[in-house]
């Protein structure tokens, strides 16, 4: 960490010089789940495994077939389970978060890499985290589920040496307004041309791959916008890099995610729009919590600390984002007072919050008349809404995906326990944002 970083920052990087850095291939358990420590580089990640079951551990129950929304996982001659092909699998790791025994397992971890560029004094270490890390991570230290550590989480960063906390909150505020807009145009253009209706969110890399995978001929129907990671990666790395006087070749980018398929999402070769790689390395919650306990940070005991200015602000309504609902949410307000020019009295709109399955709802806006959206939570009931969009019998303007049910808080790189899957933490931590709704607007 610079000199100048460590007068910046309220507390200083602890030295990692004694911190053992796990080799090429070794096995680590991470918070309960087998990582392999592998950084692909430029690998194309279409043909990675990004999860795999391990047949020496599985028993065979099936658990993880029948939560695999593509039938990627399917039974071996000897009764175990198995991935066909890396191109059916989704990369959720629902398959994971659900085993019973532990045998599914990730193949890809960038922990020692990050660990190597954060002990590097000439690389400049960015951390861009997700809302629903925030609520999770406290788990694997023995908090309360569904715990906000959003300021703890900024301070353990800064201890492990990163040198600036930008948000991901900040790129979720942008997509707000981007999506926000590009939905008024369609609407305003009656779905004509190269952009019709309905619109699907963009922010979601599972249903992303799903949707090119299964359902090519409806990626027009896709927002233009890059999820909120793949946004502040080329934003990092040039208006970042120019506000701090930083050489983008220097700066490392760390994208710290609820979600497996996020590590897929940074590795495509598009990602490239700073002209460096956006994004450098991808770690989940569990992995972030790892490298915590390995350095030796008492995280429980850390004060609340912010994110760094520049690429660091946001509003409550990116916080939304972490559950399914959340990117309809926000994204309903900017497009309600866009259209209407009228403040709403009340900017919760609960109705579109969807633990899981299929809910769909018309928002009456003055001056248009209603919005009819849709909010669509696992991909298996993805697909029911994707059919109807190709037989051209849907009538909705707007569909929100979120590949995990629940949405990002039961992603697939969260903490592997039974009392937080699905419907438990999405109504924990939505309890938790209600009460954080200190500004409204998008800023």
């Amino acid at each position: 960490m610079s000199v100048e970083a460590k007068k910046r920052n309220a507390t200083h990087a602890m030295d990692l010089s004694g911190v053992q850095v796990d080799p090429p291939g070794a096995v680590q358990k991470m918070e309960g789940v087998s990582n392999t420590i592998y950084s692909p580089g430029a690998k194309d990640p279409n043909t990675l495994y990004f999860v795999e079951v391990d047949p020496a551990v599985c028993q065979g129950c099936g658990e993880c077939s029948h939560h695999c929304p593509t039938g990627a996982i399917q039974e071996t001659e000897d009764g175990s389970r198995s991935i066909v092909d890396p191109a059916a699998c989704m990369n959720c790791g629902q398959c994971l978060t659900h085993c019973p025994y532990g045998a599914v397992t990730e193949r890809v971890s960038y922990v020692s890499e990050v660990f190597e560029k954060l002990k590097d004094p000439d690389t400049v270490v960015v951390s861009m985290t997700a809302p629903a890390v925030r609520y999770a991570l406290g788990e694997c230290f023995g908090m309360p589920t569904g715990t906000w550590v959003g300021g703890k989480v900024h301070s353990v960063l800064r201890r492990l040496g990163f040198d600036y906390i930008w948000d991901n909150e900040w790129t979720a505020d942008v997509t707000i307004m981007e999506e926000g807009t590009e939905l008024l145009e369609r609407v305003k253009n009656g779905g004509k041309g190269d952009k019709p209706l309905p619109q699907f969110t963009s922010c979601c890399p599972g249903w992303i791959k799903f949707c090119e995978s299964f359902y090519p001929d409806l990626i027009p129907h896709l927002s233009t916008c890059k999820s909120p990671v793949a946004m502040l990666g080329p934003l990092a790395k040039t208006y970042g890099a120019e506000q701090t006087g930083k050489d983008p070749k220097k700066i490392y980018t760390v994208s710290i995610m609820p979600c497996i398929a996020k590590k897929y999402e940074g590795m495509r070769p598009e990602m490239n729009a700073s002209g460096h790689r956006d994004i450098d390395a991808t770690i989940n919650t569990r992995e972030l919590a790892y490298m915590i306990k390995k350095a030796g940070i008492p995280f429980t005991s850390l004060p609340d600390e912010e994110a760094d200015p520049i690429l660091g602000m946001a509003t409550g309504a990116a916080t939304l984002f972490g559950t399914s609902g959340g990117v309809m949410e926000a994204a309903l307000r900017f497009a309600y007072e866009a259209i209407s020019g009228k403040t709403l009295a009340d900017p919760a709109i609960k109705a579109v919050r969807t633990g899981k399955g299929i809910n769909k709802v018309s928002v009456d806006v003055p001056g248009f008349g209603p919005v009819r959206v849709g909010v669509v939570s696992g991909l298996q009931e993805a697909a029911r809404l994707c059919e109807e969009v190709r037989a051209g019998t849907c009538d909705l303007h707007f569909i929100e995906v979120m590949t995990c049910p629940g949405g990002c808080v039961n992603g697939g790189g969260q903490p592997v326990d039974d009392s937080i899957m699905e419907a438990s933490l999405f109504k924990k931590m939505m309890a938790r944002v209600n009460k954080r709704f200190n500004m409204r607007q998008v800023g």
